[in-house]
């Protein structure tokens, strides 16, 4: 039976990763010290490593497909075949972004007065980069841990990975500028990707992710509603794509199906009660497929 090697980030990006995969029919489990996870898909067999390693083992085709940010290709330099942008990090579905920082009462206000400065970080490679374009010299150095606690005794300034900046308030820094902004990615090596077997297989994946990652937050809303009425509650349904209503046994009667975002959905039930809906019904949804 072929297979397709697949690697799943370890650390951060974990659970809610696993989570992704549960939503799309992938149930992934594992023992507690394993890094290599079994999946309900017998085509699939999966490993568990770090991010920052991901990129570079699908570039080497030691993996033929898996998740990785766009921060940590552009620091290991892979040569991937990006397949499907999935915006979702480890607190929800948001970018993250890779910040210049320094403590609250640095002198330092932009970037240009890191001129001979030196700055922790684990993006090391990205961080040169952006200061080359700024024309600034500065020390950069790697970051094996606690960056946001080495300024100022032991760095000017750290370039860190934010998504709320709640880390950067608790250890007093502020933000100077963003060096990038970053999303997960499903990557393919480039020779895995002309297998036409496995393409289908990456591309089949992919949506499935994707429809997972659609559906997170969202809910379905059925209801009855008199022809009478009908137009009242139109107006008042936000939806992905206009409504569904379809025709009932019952003369005079129409059933409306509307995708949503859950929290819509509790200011809307009321609404749609006064508007004249009847047997509303909300649902959980798995895949959202556009």
């Amino acid at each position: 039976m072929r297979k397709l090697r697949v690697g799943l980030p370890k650390g951060s990006l974990e659970k809610m990763s696993i989570d992704l995969f549960a939503r799309a029919g992938y149930q992934i489990t594992r023992g507690e010290r394993s890094y290599v996870p079994s999946i309900n898909d017998e085509e699939l067999e999966g490993l568990l490593i770090r991010a920052q390693e991901i990129p570079v083992y699908i570039e080497k085709g030691m993996l033929d497909v898996g998740l990785a940010g766009h921060d940590w290709i552009l620091e290991r330099e892979a040569v991937v075949k990006k397949v499907k942008e999935l915006i979702f990090s480890k607190q929800g579905l948001n970018r993250v972004k890779w910040v210049l920082a320094v403590p609250l009462d640095s002198p330092i206000k932009v970037v240009e007065d890191l001129e001979g400065k030196r700055i922790a970080t684990e993006l090391v490679n990205v961080t040169r980069n952006y200061l080359k374009e700024k024309g600034v010299h500065a020390e950069v150095e790697f970051s094996w841990g606690a960056t946001e606690a080495k300024p100022p005794s032991l760095a000017d300034a750290i370039v860190e990975l934010t998504e709320t900046g709640g880390s950067l308030k608790a250890n007093n820094l502020r933000a100077v500028d963003t060096v990038l902004n970053s999303t997960t990615w499903l990557i393919a090596n480039p020779t895995s990707w002309t297998d036409l077997w496995k393409r289908e297989k990456i591309k089949n994946l992919g949506i499935l992710l994707e429809g997972a990652l659609n559906g997170m937050g969202k809910v379905g809303l059925k209801m009855n509603i008199s022809q009478a009425n009908l137009s009242r509650l139109l107006g008042i349904l936000p939806a992905l794509k206009k409504p569904t209503v379809s025709k009932l046994s019952e003369e005079g009667w129409w059933a409306v199906e509307v995708v949503l975002d859950e929290l819509q959905a509790r200011q809307l039930i009321p609404k749609i009660k006064k508007a004249g809906g009847e047997g509303i019904v909300e649902y959980p949804l798995n895949k959202v497929v556009y």
